[in-house]
């Protein structure tokens, strides 16, 4: 009986049980369509009833039909109304959610946050961005807001829970039409550069064709990457042809380089255009006649305000002849060279052959000088003192000693001939001047002549001493051996300075040079008074010491009147 009747209590339990299923889904449902204003929810403390009392039948309707989900939370978290927004964003029935705890949604690692925000949110307003778990266990992001309103008189925490998936997609699709929009307007604003480079490139051009038309030269122009945009009148003009005549290849500079020239100038115009340099080239180009003739090619790039090239401007100078003279004067010093080669081994020879001939000469005078004194020593005294046998061996005497001095003279040209370089040091003039004067003191008694010094300007001269005495006595000497008989002979030394040089000037009044004299008075051997003994080599010599130190030497003369000798002595 127990059994029995224990088995009807549950079935009546059972049958209890379905009808407040079906009672609370009818409620739900009434809910939701608004038929009924109140909802039961068990608690603690039993079953609460919840009203919606004076609720507006649109605005329930305008929660159901929201994008967004929207739920009333009780104090311990009970879902006491959502919309069905709110159930199909976490893939749920609408009774799965209603009447739920809201936590259960939570993924365990968000609870602690949830449970904050939940906090907040009965204090004050409160939202934040949290995933929830739809069924599969999926995680979706949300963002939420929730607000504390009143519901029969109850509390209760209204919350709003958008579905950030979407919202992410359109950040994303914002932020790629963003990006192209930045590269559109990056092309955009490159291809007006370009235009104004195009346009700006055009009008450089028209003026660069404008100007260059009026000049003289071959003128062009190419783009930047060195296309021919322009070629004047000469170049046409040069090649024979009209700008429209013949094939466009006909008209290029390259076509027309001298095979031998076409590798280097090409080369150098492709670094060009490939640094930035300008260009510079020296090359043959073939002219209408089919001759070539050397041009000077030289480009300079112009560039726009951000510094990029947009065009090249250049010009073809004929420096034809200026080549020819160059290759003649080149050929000139080739030649000069070879001259100068030839003189020195004549020079090497003549120093060779000086010094065979005074060392061959030397000894046949010493014979017959011997000779004289061996006769001198047989002749009885009376025949060597008689006539005509003195007057003999005087000139023969004299003869040997003029033979004598000429061929120590030739050892001393020898000698100067090498002599390059000699230490200089600085030399007292007036001192020197002064011992010459005393050796030639006999001379200037004879002669009874006037000498006059004047050195204090320059006190001394960067010279060697026994050149600077060799060239004074030569001077001084001649001054007074060709004096002229019809006046007092007067000798001037004066000395001053003149830029880099130190200047001695000594003047006389005596015999004097006529123009052509003067020219070849300082030749070897030159000789123009035979009434003076001399060998002619004095001032050949005075003018070689002078060159060997960096000097030079100048004769001023008149025939009659006098002369006058600069001596430029380097400082």
């Amino acid at each position: 009986m127990n059994d029995a009747r224990s088995a009807a209590a549950l079935a009546q339990e059972n049958e209890e049980l379905r009808y407040q299923l079906e009672e609370a889904q009818e409620l739900i449902n009434a809910i939701r369509t608004g038929a009924v204003d109140a909802l039961a929810v068990q608690s603690a403390d039993g079953p609460r009833i919840f009203t919606l009392q004076g609720a507006d039948q649109g605005y329930r309707t305008l929660i159901e039909q929201m994008n967004e989900g929207a739920l009333l939370l009780s104090e311990d978290g009970t879902v006491l109304y959502c919309n069905a927004c709110l159930a199909d964003l976490l893939g749920r029935a609408l009774g799965e959610v209603m009447g739920s705890a809201f936590d259960d949604f939570v993924p365990p690692a968000s609870k602690a946050y949830w449970a904050r925000l939940v906090q907040h949110g009965w204090t004050g307003k409160s939202k934040g961005e949290l995933p929830l778990q739809a069924r599969a266990g999926a995680l979706v992001p949300f963002s939420v807001a929730m607000n504390v309103l009143a519901f029969n008189d109850t509390p209760v925490l209204a919350v709003i829970v958008t579905d950030l998936s979407a919202q992410r997609e359109i950040t994303a699709i914002q932020a790629q039409v963003v990006k192209q929009n930045a590269l559109l307007d990056r092309k955009n604003a490159e291809l007006k550069r370009e235009e104004a480079a195009r346009l700006a490139g055009e009008q450089a051009a028209a003026e660069a064709s404008r100007l260059l038309e009026g000049i003289s030269q071959i003128a062009w122009t190419t783009n930047a990457r060195g296309e021919a945009t322009y070629r004047n009148r000469r170049w046409y003009d040069y090649i024979g042809q009209a700008p429209g005549q013949g094939s466009p290849a006909s008209h290029s500079w390259r076509h027309r380089l001298h095979p031998d020239d076409a590798g280097p100038a090409q080369e150098r115009w492709q670094e060009s255009l490939r640094t930035g340099q300008p260009f510079e080239v020296e090359c043959r180009l073939r002219n209408a006649a089919g001759d070539y003739r050397w041009m000077l090619g030289r480009a300079l790039p112009s560039r726009n305000e951000e510094g990029t090239v947009i065009q090249w401007i250049g010009t073809y100078t004929d420096i034809h002849e200026h080549k020819l003279a160059l290759e003649r004067i080149d050929r000139g010093q080739r030649q000069l060279r070879d001259n100068n080669e030839q003189l020195t081994r004549v020079n090497v020879d003549l120093d060779n052959f000086i010094y065979t001939a005074s060392h061959d000469l030397k000894a046949p005078i010493s014979n017959i000088e011997g000779l004289l004194d061996a006769l001198l020593l047989e002749l009885p005294p009376e025949a060597v003192q008689s006539e005509p046998v003195r007057p003999i061996l005087d000139l023969m005497l004299d003869s040997v000693n003029r033979f004598k001095r000429t061929i120590e003279q030739l050892t001393d040209v020898s000698k100067l001939q090498k002599e390059h370089g000699v230490p200089t040091q600085p030399v007292d003039l007036a001192a020197v001047i002064e011992d010459v004067r005393l050796d030639l003191e006999p001379l200037i008694q004879t002669a009874g002549a006037q000498l006059e010094v004047d050195v204090a300007a320059v006190p001394t001269v960067l010279f060697s001493e026994k050149n600077l005495r060799s060239v004074v006595f030569n001077l001084l000497s001649n001054a007074l051996k060709y004096r002229s008989p019809a006046r007092v002979p007067h000798v001037r030394l004066r000395a001053r300075s003149e830029r880099e040089f130190a200047v001695l000037e000594v003047a006389d009044n005596g015999l004097g040079l006529d123009a052509a004299s003067e020219q070849k008075l300082f030749g070897m051997f030159q000789r123009f008074h035979d009434h003076v003994e001399g060998s002619g080599i004095g001032l050949y010599m005075v003018k070689k010491m002078i060159e060997n130190a960096g000097g030079r030497i100048v004769v001023r003369s008149e025939l009659g009147v006098g002369s006058v000798f600069y001596v430029y002595f380097a400082r």
